[in-house]
């Protein structure tokens, strides 16, 4: 706490002189309850007006140093891209910094490795010229990190630069993939699922049956943006190797917030020197800008769901990102991310949280051997004939060979973890159970493609609490003549 309280002091301080430091007053703040009674709650709608004014080339607005890179964060497919705001401290002070410890816990546990024998693989997005200004740029935020990396970082990276910079996505993981399939790689980072579609395109021209054929002292794969327990047993087949680690991280856009830093656990550690002053909003009492409740860490419980709320050394200031997380320990402050404030499905009182449906998909996955792509889910709706249902759209990387059993496992792994969700299913008075599709293998990213979103940090929506995201979807299958199962 006294760290938190340190870091909140700083950056009130270092940013009194911004303008949006003066129009709140930041120089009489001495006191998170001053803080946090006179400076409003922010989303990126409050925001995106600063950002258009650094992106035309102002300054001191709401960071006193230059402001020239802006991650580009798309969370959904259904939501235009956000622009946030990097600053040379945010880059230097907390994403790499976050990088540094990383390495610094593993090699902790690991005494004896040799990461820096050879080559890292990282799988980032793309980069494009901010045209309005030519000394600023935006991008996905793992290209900004390449594009800024020190040399002792630079110096085992690959593919070449222009290849990882990219923003086609198909030309680019055919370029990653020829250049890397000679390298001596020892560790892979990136998002789960390009990842999977890298090393699937490096099997195929190798003619090899796993990644260890390809690169045997591969041992390290540091992954984040989506949750990997659907993935898991895909990569541990790709990657048949018991000293093989994988180890999460919570980097987003906004700032690099959790390391796991224990190796028999997916748990994340809160990295709290990072220049980030957290806050939290019980989700019981989340209503967006507008929530009656908002605590400090040191108020936190375990088990409870909370809406995350950042002040940055990037000049976001009680800015609500959208994700949610739930606390495992207090000694030390250990979390998991449960999900994001508008994905979820309450229709019928059932209060099912992306969580939930990560670790039954996980779960269901394990035990039919499957492979999942990606999903979306949506409620079916009661009529006068039916009751509820959840609707689940899959796209498999490797189906079941058995959908029926898949379903009863997924269902059961459901009411097993949501008891909210369990005494909806009672008896199938309230909800029937899980109505499954699944889709042709590329549905979903000719979906993407279609809306200029494929790659990078564009994520699908898991969980939606009505049918408008899931109708745009069928409607576009429908078009292009895509069936379904």
């Amino acid at each position: 706490m006294e760290v938190q309280s340190e870091w909140m002091e700083k950056l009130i301080t270092t940013a009194k002189n911004t303008e949006f430091g003066k129009k709140f007053s930041f120089e009489s703040h001495h006191s998170y309850e001053s803080f946090s009674r006179d400076v409003p709650l922010q989303d990126y709608q409050d925001v995106e007006p600063f950002v258009q004014r650094l992106i035309q080339g102002e300054q001191n607005l709401l960071w006193p140093t230059e402001t020239r890179w802006f991650a580009k964060s798309s969370g959904t497919s259904e939501q235009r891209s956000k622009l946030i705001p990097v600053t040379r401290e945010s880059l230097e002070e907390c994403h790499y910094k976050g990088g540094k410890d990383l390495l610094s816990l593993y090699y902790h546990h690991l005494p004896n490795r040799k990461l820096y024998n050879g080559k890292h693989l990282i799988v980032g997005g793309s980069a494009q010229i901010n045209q309005l200004s030519a000394d600023s740029y935006f991008g996905d935020l793992s290209a900004i990190i390449v594009k800024n990396l020190p040399w002792w970082a630079e110096i085992r990276r690959t593919p070449s630069k222009e290849t990882a910079l990219l923003s086609e996505w198909e030309e680019k993981i055919e370029r990653m993939a020829k250049e890397t399939i000679e390298e001596d790689v020892y560790i892979l980072a990136g998002v789960p699922s390009w990842t999977s579609v890298l090393a699937k395109r490096i099997l195929e021209i190798s003619g090899k049956s796993n990644l260890k054929e390809v690169w045997p002292n591969l041992e390290l794969f540091m992954h984040g943006g989506v949750s990997f327990e659907p993935y898991r047993s895909y990569f541990q087949n790709l990657i048949p190797d018991p000293e093989m680690h994988y180890v999460e991280t919570y980097n987003a856009s906004e700032g690099f917030f959790g390391i796991q830093d224990q190796l028999d656990t997916n748990e994340l550690l809160l990295m709290l020197d990072y220049g980030i002053f957290y806050e939290f909003i019980p989700m019981t009492h989340f209503d967006g800008t507008n929530s009656s409740k908002v605590i400090e860490l040191s108020q936190v419980e375990v088990g409870v769901n909370y809406a995350l709320v950042i002040s940055t050394n990037g000049g976001l200031w009680r800015y609500i990102i959208g994700d949610t997380i739930s606390f495992t320990s207090l000694t030390p402050y250990r979390f998991r991310i449960t999900g994001r404030t508008k994905s979820f499905i309450n229709v019928f009182g059932e209060e099912l949280i992306v969580d939930n449906a990560e670790k039954a998909m996980g779960f269901a996955c394990s035990k039919t051997e499957a492979v999942i792509k990606d999903y979306t889910v949506a409620p079916k709706f009661m009529n006068s004939i039916e009751t509820g249902a959840h609707e689940w759209f899959l796209e498999f990387t490797t189906p079941p060979d058995d959908l029926n059993r898949f379903r009863t496992v997924l269902d059961e792994k459901l009411r097993e973890l949501n008891s909210d969700y369990d005494a909806k299913r009672y008896q199938n008075f309230v909800l029937e159970a899980p109505i499954i599709h699944i889709l042709n293998p590329g549905s979903f990213d000719s979906w993407l493609k279609s809306k200029g979103k494929l790659g990078g940090q564009n994520k699908i929506v898991r969980l939606s609490n009505d049918r408008n995201y899931v109708e745009q979807f069928l409607s576009y299958l429908s078009t292009q003549q895509i069936e379904m199962k």
